[in-house]
């Protein structure tokens, strides 16, 4: 269930679902820059990270 609540906010706001994720790191704070520059640049850098396993 919350792998479906990261990913629903993922895709509405990458942010968002990376620090559920990862928390205050650097792929937060790249995912913001990303995200800045475009849309699409942050929701894949979001889906590459929900879908790793680390």
């Amino acid at each position: 269930m919350a792998d479906l609540l990261r990913a629903i906010l993922s895709i509405l706001i990458p942010p968002v679902g990376v620090f559920f994720k990862v928390g205050f790191g650097m792929h937060f704070w790249l995912n913001i820059l990303l995200t800045i520059f475009g849309y699409n640049p942050g929701l894949v850098h979001a889906i590459w990270i929900l879908a790793s396993n680390k």
